[in-house]
């Protein structure tokens, strides 16, 4: 256990980066979590010589920070996974669904920079199974994005908590995204230069005109 401001939450074993949390952090752990965040943060401006207690721009800053990072940049650790909305396929619907460009806001384990870009998604839906709603698929990018990531693993995150949901015939996730870790460090990249990674599963692996069929289809969605 530790406390912060009076506030007590559970210290749960280390995990990596992009894991969630055994838990999900309840409204008063969070609260916790936020006020000792802060005064880390407080810390760390303290070593930068930072004047945060008296400079009107930065007065605020160790709280807004640390109530950035748990309740939006790492918020998919602490809380559950989206529910997942699933329909009939009445019709015995089998063809390719493709939906894109979802928005992809994510941070970067290695410096903590953003990342920043699109997701594609392509279904193939078992005749017998089900649909899930159109929705849950920007969700599930947002979940797995909210979290000190790297581009390789959240592809491979979201395509395998998909294919666990909806067990389709064949799923692929696509995402083209640029890292500010290269961008506006380092060698200091052209902005638009970009990272694409692809995760396949079932039929998309066996099927080299279906894969040529969804990056086609990611084109036309551009």
């Amino acid at each position: 256990m530790t406390v912060s401001n009076g506030k007590v939450y559970r210290l749960r074993r280390p995990s990596r980066s992009n894991e969630v949390v055994s838990d999900a952090l309840d409204a008063t752990e969070r609260e916790a979590m936020i006020g000792a965040a802060a005064l880390k943060f407080e810390e760390l401006l303290d070593i930068f010589q930072i004047d945060y207690r008296n400079d009107h721009n930065t007065r605020e800053t160790p709280s807004r920070v640390a109530k950035m990072y748990v309740e939006e940049l790492m918020s998919g650790r602490f809380t559950e996974p989206p529910v997942i909305t699933e329909f009939d396929n009445a019709e015995q619907f089998d063809g390719m669904i493709v939906t894109g460009p979802i928005e992809v806001r994510s941070t970067c384990a290695h410096h903590m920079m953003p990342i920043f870009g699109q997701a594609y998604i392509g279904i193939l839906p078992a005749p017998d199974g089900r649909i899930i709603g159109l929705s849950k698929y920007d969700r599930v990018v947002e979940y797995f994005a909210s979290r000190l990531q790297i581009q390789e693993e959240l592809v491979k995150q979201v395509s395998k908590y998909l294919v666990e949901k909806t067990m389709p015939i064949g799923l692929a996730v696509r995402i083209s995204a640029v890292h500010m870790c290269k961008t506006q460090r380092g060698v200091k990249a052209n902005t638009n230069g970009r990272m694409i990674s692809t995760s396949y599963h079932g039929i998309f692996n066996e099927d080299p005109a279906l894969r040529a069929e969804f990056l086609q289809e990611c084109l036309a969605l551009v």
